[in-house]
């Protein structure tokens, strides 16, 4: 019940404008469209309600669709918490193993990160979603976690219902001849008849609303396993980068040094307790984390100040000969470059010539790396 209070009390109304984005309307139309077009298609040409399991498949395709919406909008408007604005750890001389975050006048707490979208320092950062428009962090990943698994069992379900429901109206009705084949759509058979008969357009929303699901059963489904995966693990997509990360930086030093990830428990079971728990609030307050043996609390910390360091030696810097607007698919640096944009919400920099940059990676026609500025940085994409 506390849950559902966090959705309907908003701290502030202006969280809802994180339902006007292209990631929530897509997302939320998906949902819409299958859920609608399973529940029309089982009352009307499949599974009346008037039989038993009718009506259980029917409250079953309502429960699917409130789990999801559920979970969905406890993921986007709880958020993932942030690290307070002016925070610094109790012993003053911890903050020598952090990092500051300039924008939030903050030191960033462990495991915590920057997020340019939001603006703030997120707990426990694991990305910024479109699709939610909102972090995934500390406070939400269960919600987010629990959507990702809940959006491809309803979709199964549909897609059942969909695939029935044609196969039903259309097995009757097929006429084969030897080059053609003849789909007689206006009529229906079934006792008693349907009140609306399954024309050629409840067929192609049906065909419509199969595809979506199949394709959110997949693409969903995908990301599920990803998450469960680092998840058992106790870690976030933010900290599988980092880990792969140090052991590049030891293996190209030739350092005579071992990473060991300091929140992995030692078992999946303690691990998955850190994200899921009974009261669907998650433990701790997401600034202290508890840590495995022979670790330290900012071991993670530490080793993210390396590799900071690492970049600035290993970066490339490169000079700007040609100005770039900043555009997201520019039209005038040609047609490659427009076509191979990369797929990221991550800002373009506006770059003059003459100024400088450090390249850190790169693609064919686009480089990620950091726009030097009086000794300071700006992390985006570069043309």
């Amino acid at each position: 019940m506390g849950a559902l209070c966090s959705v309907i009390k908003f701290e502030n109304l202006q969280e809802l404008k994180r339902l006007c984005h292209w990631g929530p309307i897509i997302a939320l139309g998906v949902i819409a469209i299958c859920s609608t077009m399973a529940m029309i298609d089982s009352v009307l040409w499949y599974w009346p309600l008037h039989t038993t399991g009718g009506s259980v498949n029917f409250i079953m395709l309502i429960n699917w669709t409130v789990m999801i919406l559920y979970n969905y909008f406890n993921a986007m408007f709880i958020g993932p918490g942030f690290v307070p604005l002016g925070w610094k750890p109790e012993n003053s001389q911890d903050s020598m193993y952090l990092q500051y975050c300039k924008v939030c006048q903050a030191y960033k707490a462990p495991r915590s990160h920057h997020c340019r979208k939001c603006n703030r320092c997120v707990l426990k950062m694991d990305h910024h979603c479109p699709w939610i428009n909102n972090c995934c962090g500390f406070q939400n990943h269960a919600s987010f976690t629990l959507f990702l698994l809940l959006a491809p069992l309803g979709c199964i379900h549909a897609a059942f219902i969909f695939v029935m429901t044609m196969y039903t109206q259309l097995y009757n009705r097929l006429s084969f001849g030897w080059n053609t084949v003849k789909i007689d759509m206006s009529a229906a058979r079934r006792d008693p008849l349907p009140l609306i008969p399954f024309g050629l357009a409840a067929f192609a929303a049906t065909l419509f609303a199969l595809g979506l699901a199949l394709g959110t059963t997949i693409a969903v489904g995908m990301l599920f396993f990803i998450q469960m995966k680092i998840i058992l693990r106790n870690k976030t997509s933010i900290e599988s980068w980092i880990e792969e990360k140090a052991k590049d930086r030891i293996q190209y030093y030739q350092l005579d040094e071992v990473f060991v990830f300091p929140y992995d428990m030692g078992s999946r079971w303690k691990n998955f307790k850190q994200v899921f728990t009974w009261s669907g609030v998650p433990e701790g307050d997401g600034l202290a984390w508890p840590i495995r043996e022979g670790c330290h609390q900012y071991d993670l910390t530490i080793e993210q100040l390396k590799q900071k360091a690492d970049k600035r030696v290993r970066s490339v810097r490169y000079r700007v000969i040609e100005d770039y607007s900043g555009a997201c698919c520019p039209l005038n640096k040609g047609i490659k470059t427009f076509f191979t944009s990369p797929c990221t919400e991550e800002p373009r920099i506006r770059l003059q010539r003459g100024e400088f940059i450090l390249a850190t990676r790169g693609l064919r026609y686009w480089l990620y790396g950091d726009k030097i500025l009086d000794d300071s940085f700006v992390e985006a994409v570069l043309v």
